[in-house]
């Protein structure tokens, strides 16, 4: 469920089998503009832990917006700073040969890693 858009709402938190939330890329975009946008990320972050979910950041295009979302432990992101989209067995293929992509992407975080969402199905 991408949590922020369209006919989204709480109510189908508890009527659908949910297990991860996807914050829209408009929030994420909105990151570092005004200190209520870094707070409703931290919202959406804060009921996905607190209902046993997974969370995953949409359109995560800056180091900034990663570092602040790792700040708030969101476990998934995806977005052109981790690559433009591609289909299941090219990145595949790109990440058994670069086993070392992250450090490959972001080389002064060594000691840290972020996974990306999964591939949609």
């Amino acid at each position: 469920m991408i949590f922020g858009t369209g006919y989204s709402s709480l109510g189908y938190l508890h009527r659908f089998p949910v297990n991860t939330l996807k914050i829209d890329r408009s929030f994420v975009g909105r990151i570092g503009e005004a200190a209520e946008n870094i707070e409703i990320v931290r919202t959406i972050v804060s009921l996905a832990e607190n209902m046993g979910m997974e969370v995953v950041a949409e359109g995560v295009e800056t180091l900034s917006q990663l570092s602040q979302l790792r700040k708030l432990n969101c476990q998934y992101g995806q977005g052109y700073l981790f690559s433009r989209p591609v289909d299941a067995e090219s990145v595949t293929a790109w990440i058994s040969r670069r086993p070392h992509w992250q450090a490959d992407l972001f080389p002064t975080a060594l000691n840290e890693q972020y996974v990306p969402a999964k591939p949609a199905p």
